[in-house]
C-alpha cells in the first residue's frame, strides 16, 4: 500500500479554483452523502461543531472511497492535538486564529516529523500510516501535509505578508466573519471595508506565493473573490443546506403553491 497523494496539495498548484463545503453535522452519513456530491474539497469542522476525535476519524474513513481530499480544522493549533489528527489519517488541516508569523512557524513544527518538525512518532498506532503497512511513511508524511493557517483578526491580517512569507505554511485562510467582528463589523462580513480587507489580503498571500482561501456561501460573492485572487472557496455549509432546504419545502406546501414535479419523488 502506497501513501496517498494529497490530491488538495496539488489542486492548490493548478489553474482551476477549488470548490468545497463546511461539514458541520456529525453523522458520518451526511459525509458520505455530500462526498458523492462533486466537491474538490470537504472540511470537517471540529471549531464550532461539535465533532471528538472518533467522530472525525469516521468522517474520514466515510469520505475516503469517494477519492474527495478532506481538510479538517480543529478547535486550536495545539502541537498534541494536530499529531492525533494527522495520526487517524488528515493530511491537510485549517487552523484557526493564527495571528503572528511565530505562531505560523509552530504549527509548521507541529505538522511536520523531524528533523523539519516535531510532530511525535506514533505509526504503529497510525490509520495515517496504515498501523505500519505503509513502506516508508515516516520519510515520505511531511511532503504530503497541508497547512492552512486561517488569518481572521485585525492582527492576523496587519501581519498577513510575514505568515505568509513563512516557509511551510502551504495556505492562507481569511475568515470574514471573525474578521468582521475584529474589525468592529460584527455580523457583516459584506461591510466595505472587510471586503477591502480581504482583496487586499489576497493580493498578500498570492505575492508570497501561497494559496488564498475563504468561506462564501453568496455565489456571485463567491465567484468574485475568485476573480479577486482567491484560490479554494468553501460555498455551502451542510447544515444550512439541510435547514434552508427543509424549510423551503415545508413553506412550498404550507403556502399553498402550486403542485410541481420534484426530483424527490423519483426516490420513493
Amino acid at each position: 500500500m502506497e501513501l496517498p497523494v494529497n490530491k488538495f496539495k496539488q489542486g492548490l498548484k493548478g489553474d482551476k479554483p477549488l470548490w468545497g463545503l463546511w461539514l458541520g453535522l456529525p453523522d458520518s452519513s451526511c459525509a458520505e452523502i455530500v462526498a458523492g456530491a462533486g466537491f474538490d474539497w470537504l472540511l470537517i469542522d471540529s471549531e464550532h461543531a461539535p465533532f471528538e476525535l472518533d467522530t472525525t476519524m469516521r468522517h474520514l474513513q466515510a469520505i475516503a472511497p469517494y477519492g474527495v481530499p478532506a481538510i479538517v480544522r480543529p478547535e486550536e493549533g495545539r502541537t498534541a492535538l494536530l499529531k492525533r489528527i494527522l495520526d487517524i489519517g488528515a493530511q491537510t488541516v485549517l487552523v484557526p486564529m493564527c495571528d503572528t508569523a511565530e505562531q505560523a512557524r509552530e504549527l509548521v513544527k507541529a505538522v511536520k516529523y523531524p528533523p523539519q518538525g516535531v510532530r511525535g512518532l506514533g505509526s504503529s498506532l497510525a490509520r495515517a500510516a496504515n498501523w505500519n503497512r505503509i513502506p516508508g511513511y515516516l520519510q515520505k508524511a511531511n511532503d504530503e501535509i497541508c497547512l492552512i493557517v486561517q488569518a481572521e483578526t485585525v492582527t492576523a491580517m496587519a501581519n498577513l505578508e510575514e505568515i505568509a512569507a513563512v516557509e511551510g505554511v502551504d495556505a492562507v485562510f481569511i475568515g470574514p466573519s471573525d474578521l468582521s467582528a475584529s474589525m468592529g463589523h460584527i455580523g457583516n462580513p459584506d461591510h466595505p471595508e472587510v471586503v477591502a480587507a480581504i482583496e487586499n489580503g489576497f493580493n498578500i498571500i498570492n505575492n508570497a506565493g501561497k494559496a488564498a482561501g475563504l468561506l462564501c456561501i453568496n455565489p456571485a460573492k463567491a465567484h468574485h473573490y475568485v476573480e479577486k485572487g482567491a484560490k479554494f472557496v468553501g460555498v455551502g455549509v451542510d447544515t444550512l443546506l439541510l435547514s434552508n432546504g427543509a424549510k423551503q419545502l415545508a413553506e412550498s406546501f404550507k403556502s399553498g403553491g402550486e403542485k410541481t414535479e420534484t426530483s424527490q419523488s423519483s426516490g420513493y
